[in-house]
């Protein structure tokens, strides 16, 4: 198989798929790595898929020149967001004083990007998804708007931002910002669509999926949560034991404190606010350009000062990469064979799903 990057290594930007003039490459999932492959019979050889792949070329990064950890003035966007609400507030303050905003939304069973140009637009971007999302098609939108002048606030992962700042090249850069979400790794979406069967329960039927709740970190179908709410489900737990991310996310080069974009925001672990406020969200801000420094400033939000040294050891997706667990090998060659995500964490992990089976069993019967 020819790849546009070394086996196994691709991120999923799906840059490569929209450079490519001849559609020579087709994106390949097979639960435990992405790949792009290029069919020779189409390939020209014209090289474009390898000059804009973000792994095979390096985006210029920068240390952080201002950070802090807060949350949303804005009671309800606070409270509507998984964190502080800051990736809401900065979104609302882009379209009101910059331009247009473009995100990850659900949508029709699928987790993609679009454009919001309306203020009452932006809550869609909102919540945590903890599943590897498709960008197909947002590159030549989003250029399109530069060339026209637009401003333009791209939001997503740091592998996402790379890749969106490779395609549009230096020449937009007054024009293109960026956030980066800090990303601990991500999966791809058949792992979720084969836990949700598991419940019955189909991507294409859902109309909203949430992964978290502030601090309380289930999937839920609408207001519903899959399974009990008061036992940890089981996809929750492979994604927060690092097991089941895609290859390339163990090797990671944007896990450091060096950042790809304007601003970072994440979770403010660790933070020694009052408990109270930590139960409501409270994010971490890194800013790395001025132009970012300038649309924080511009945002209305209540920021705090944190100490950067416990804000990287409570986040180690800024010194590091996710560590892959001993457990992953095994856990992939199970899923593949039984096509069955309860049946592969019950083999690897028996004596937690066990003491989870028991757990919903207490639940069922009104003792927990």
């Amino acid at each position: 198989m020819k790849t546009v990057c070394k086996e196994n290594m691709c991120a999923g930007c799906m840059a490569c798929l929209e450079v490519c003039s001849k559609q020579a490459i087709k994106m390949q999932d097979s639960l435990n790595a992405f790949n792009a492959a290029i069919d020779e019979t189409l390939c020209i050889d014209c090289n474009a898929c390898h000059k804009i792949c973000q792994y095979n070329n390096n985006v210029e990064m920068a240390k952080p020149i201002k950070w802090y950890q807060g949350w949303a003035a804005n009671d309800g966007e606070r409270k509507s967001s998984s964190s502080g609400g800051l990736g809401v507030s900065l979104a609302k303050t882009f379209l009101e004083k910059y331009g247009c905003v473009c995100a990850c939304v659900f949508k029709n069973g699928e987790f993609r990007f679009e454009f919001s140009d309306s203020q009452n637009d932006i809550v869609k971007f909102s919540g945590s998804k903890y599943v590897k999302s498709d960008p197909t098609g947002i590159y030549k939108q989003i250029q399109a708007k530069l060339r026209l002048g637009e401003n333009v606030l791209f939001i997503g992962l740091p592998c996402q931002v790379a890749a969106v700042r490779l395609y549009m090249g230096a020449k937009y850069n007054d024009n293109l910002y960026t956030v980066d979400l800090i990303c601990h790794g991500s999966p791809s979406p058949a792992l979720l669509e084969m836990f949700l069967k598991d419940y019955q329960v189909s991507l294409k039927t859902v109309n909203d999926i949430q992964f978290r709740r502030k601090n309380n970190f289930h999937v839920y179908n609408g207001d519903k949560g899959i399974g009990s709410e008061k036992v940890q489900d089981l996809y929750t737990f492979a994604f927060l034991s690092c097991l089941d991310y895609t290859e390339n996310c163990y090797v990671c080069k944007y896990a450091r404190l060096y950042r790809v974009s304007d601003i970072t925001i994440g979770d403010s672990w660790g933070s020694e606010l009052a408990g109270e406020e930590q139960k409501k969200g409270i994010s971490l801000i890194l800013c790395q350009t001025l132009k970012g420094k300038q649309l924080l400033y511009d945002t209305n939000l209540h920021l705090e000062d944190v100490d950067l040294n416990k804000a990287i050891e409570a986040n180690h997706q800024l010194k590091e990469p996710s560590q892959m667990p001993d457990e992953r090998n095994k856990f992939f060659f199970e899923i593949l064979s039984s096509n069955n995500f309860k049946k592969a964490i019950k083999n690897c992990y028996s004596k937690v799903y066990y003491k989870k089976q028991l757990k919903l069993l207490l639940a069922k019967i009104g003792v927990i």
